[in-house]
């Protein structure tokens, strides 16, 4: 609910990459500053071949190439480490539903406030305010909260 609310009004924007590549870590916590209220910490990596993504209002579809990333994230809040890798993916979601179609194998478990989530080859499922069920890479989710 917290989505939709946030971005019903947003307007249409779209990009594209045909490469890319980044890295970023991160230690925060006590600020009075959106996002870094929590204390946390984490470290993050990615890089692929091709990635567009469009959106408008509630509305947003993405479709990636080749990629791979991997992070880890301490927070008060919980604790989580992936590692992603994917050979394409398309995904669109309409508020609160999502659909994920592709071929990959993430794995790894996030644990926290927020839920739990474990995939291992990217099978797997997640439990909480945003459920959703993974086979192969392919998923699909639908936030609750």
């Amino acid at each position: 609910m917290k989505a939709i609310l946030e971005t019903y009004d947003r307007e249409g924007g779209a990009s594209a990459d045909s490469t890319y590549a980044g890295t970023k870590t991160y230690a925060s916590g006590f600020k009075n500053e959106p996002g870094k209220m929590i204390p946390k910490a984490g470290v993050f990596a990615e890089a692929g071949v091709g990635r567009a993504k469009a959106e408008f209002s509630v509305f947003e579809a993405a479709a990636k190439g080749p990629n791979a990333a991997a992070g880890a994230e301490v927070s008060a809040l919980g604790a989580s480490a992936m590692a992603k890798a994917e050979l394409a993916s398309a995904s669109a979601s309409a508020g609160p539903v999502g659909v994920k179609v592709g071929l990959g194998v993430d794995t790894g478990v996030s644990v926290g406030v927020d839920g739990v989530e474990a995939k291992f080859l990217g099978t797997g499922l997640s439990i909480g305010p945003k459920p959703s069920v993974s086979v192969l890479g392919s998923e699909v989710s639908c936030s609750v909260m």
